[in-house]
């Protein structure tokens, strides 16, 4: 099949997509769509391919809000027939895993719930939490959504305790391991005192918890726990002895009251709105809640369809012991046996879906439904408390476009300070508002490079010169970079400052051509008076207005910023010595010339042939080092 050179969307051009969707077949397979660029969107299955890519297209068909912006996209449909259901859902496993298509996303991307991830790509893997599932290397694995990220944090921390790994993501000694090491938390991986190989043996273990399997871990340690006592090393088996203990406590009070406490299940129930549903999935292993799971969903679909959506993308990048062997569903799955046949080809074992009616298993739906329908109450309030400060935001958003005369109103807003203290340790924050929100993720740190700026010599006017040419010289430098539509460009700017702070961060913008497309403001402190280019006096505003409010918030987050920074430098510098600064002194050498001297000041005084006499100092590092103390 050929892509279509075309880039007018299917739906703006009727006869094509006639077409288009009278050569797909109503056989079963994946349908693949791509847009202008030929990036492929979304991808789906069916078992006829006809009839399921055409309610895309038709007017009366329900789509949610993210299905109807990806169908004004879709440019191109792509499809590959399969000789079963089953191989066409495994088929889109795969093609999803592969391509990550922007749309082929059930999970709204809030960041509400935590995941784990563990980074099997890497030589010594590392283990985190994090708010955003990214595919970056196919190797990595993630573990969630979590509902109590409170308890996922717990419970890696208790891991920390129980098996000895990396604590810090960065090494906190050049050529040594640090404490952690001789307490026996780390077992060096920052000096690569463990091979890789017996690392990740390490990190498997862990693995093993977030996995739901700390019954079948428990059992393995045990019996290496015994192997060790036999063989009189005990010392090895009382370290084995206290992970059993801090596993078993992962696990204490957390008893599910089932029939066969020996079968592994999950179970899944929803709740739903108007506009959402809350899923939760709950996993018990032996008995017990491993795992509590959240999903939100749109709700433009049959509920069973939905668990089922659900299950597949969860499913799909879960290992083959993860897969337990009955899944407990509330509602009846359009294709519950196609998902049964697949999931039992990749477990090696029969994997059955019930949708219970009566006793146990039916009770323990209704709780897992009940815990759905609690998340979907928080959302609705939190929902309500979000749309009021968007309605608030808006409304201080308009205030401000019509206090600075703006053509439209500021979406991106940003914010910069200047922190020092005399001059020593001098940083810059930039601080991003989004609709009225602070965003975080486009917040930047700046340290001032300027020379002239120093301890005892300050000068906030050339700092925030320094900073704005340094934010905007890209742009300066290609006049072709596009600005219209850029979610880079800023609509306005908020000098923390008066006129000074104004006139210079407007100089460097006229030296950069960049004035007239950038409106800048300064903010002063003292009166909370805003001043405008090339204007003497400040506007007459006043300072309860919800515009000059947004702006005092967009002041008080870049101070804070800065200041935060700020005492981070300083902390760090006053952590230092000085002999870091001289190249080739490691920390063994300095430990040497300490232990020689007593102290840096007798380092200073000394002279080169004195410097040289310390073991392991030639006459040449000796120089070095006189050099660095005298400067010509």
């Amino acid at each position: 099949m050929t892509i279509s050179t075309q880039i007018l969307p299917l739906v703006k051009d009727p006869e094509r997509l006639e077409n288009r969707l009278a050569e797909i077949p109503p056989e079963p397979g994946v349908y693949l769509m791509r847009d202008s660029s030929d990036r492929i969107i979304y991808i789906g299955k069916s078992r006829k391919l006809r009839s399921r890519v055409r309610s895309y297209f038709r007017d009366g068909y329900n789509k949610s809000e993210r299905i109807a912006t990806m169908v004004k996209l879709v440019t191109e449909i792509e499809f590959i027939v399969t000789d079963t259901e089953a191989e066409a859902l495994a088929l889109e496993a795969n093609l999803i895993k592969q391509h990550q298509p922007y749309f082929n996303v059930l999970l709204k991307d809030d960041k509400k719930y935590p995941y784990l991830c563990i980074t099997w790509s890497e030589d010594y893997p590392r283990i985190f939490i994090t708010r955003k599932r990214q595919f970056g290397k196919e190797k990595d694995k993630f573990y969630g959504p979590y509902t109590d990220a409170g308890l996922l944090r717990e419970i890696l921390r208790l891991c920390k305790r129980i098996f000895p790994q990396r604590q810090r993501p960065q090494p906190l000694f050049k050529d040594r391991p640090c404490l952690n090491y001789n307490l026996g938390r780390c077992p060096g991986v920052c000096q690569q005192m463990i091979s890789p190989e017996e690392y990740r043996k390490i990190v498997q273990k862990i693995a093993m918890v977030f996995q739901g399997r700390t019954q079948e871990l428990i059992e393995i340690l045990t019996q290496q726990m015994n192997a060790a006592a036999e063989n009189l090393n005990f010392e090895s088996a009382a370290r084995i002895r206290d992970q059993i203990s801090g596993l078993k406590s992962l696990t204490a009070n957390q008893k599910v009251s089932l029939p066969d406490d020996t079968v592994s299940r999950d179970a899944i129930a929803l709740a739903a709105n108007e506009e959402y549903a809350c899923i939760q999935l709950f996993q018990i292993r032996a008995g017990q809640l491993v795992g509590r799971l959240a999903f939100v969903a749109d709700a433009h679909a049959e509920p069973g369809a939905i668990l089922q959506r659900a299950l597949e993308e969860h499913y799909q990048t879960a290992d083959s012991v993860e897969i337990p062997l009955e899944i407990l569903v509330q509602h009846d799955l359009p294709d519950s046996e196609i998902l049964a046949d697949v999931l039992t080809q990749r477990k090696g074992k029969k994997v059955t879906i019930l949708t219970p009616l009566r006793q146990t298993k039916a009770e323990l739906i209704e709780m897992v439904e009940r815990n759905a329908q609690y998340e979907l109450q928080r959302m609705q309030k939190l929902g309500d408390v979000f749309d009021g400060l968007r309605q608030r935001n808006d409304q201080a958003m308009q205030d401000l476009a019509a206090i600075l005369d703006l053509p439209d109103i500021p979406h991106r807003i940003e914010g910069y300070d200047i922190s020092h203290i005399q001059g020593s340790n001098a940083v810059a924050s930039q601080v991003v508002f989004i609709d009225g929100l602070p965003a975080k993720q486009h917040y930047r740190h700046y340290k001032i490079k300027n020379p002239t700026v120093t301890a005892g010599h300050s000068d906030d006017f050339a700092s925030l010169a320094e900073v704005i040419g340094r934010r905007f010289r890209k742009y300066g430098d290609d006049p072709q970079l596009s600005r219209l539509g850029n979610p880079d460009w800023p609509d306005l700017i908020m000098i923390d400052g008066g006129k000074g702070q104004l006139s210079s961060v407007v100089a460097v913008l006229q030296e950069m051509n960049l004035l007239e497309d950038l409106r800048v403001v300064s903010l002063a402190k003292q009166r909370e008076e805003i001043f405008l280019p090339g204007e003497s006096k400040p506007l007459t505003t006043d300072s309860e207005q919800s515009g000059v409010q947004l702006l005092r918030r967009l002041r008080d987050e870049a101070h804070r910023f800065a200041v935060t920074f700020h005492r981070q430098q300083r902390s760090d510098k006053l952590k230092r010595s000085r002999l870091d600064e001289i190249p080739g002194l490691g920390h063994h050498r300095q430990k040497q010339l300490l232990g020689h001297f007593r102290s840096v000041d007798y380092i200073r005084q000394a002279a080169p042939t004195q410097l040289a006499e310390v073991p392991g100092i030639g006459p040449r590092l000796a120089q070095e080092i006189y050099d660095y103390f005298h400067p010509s």
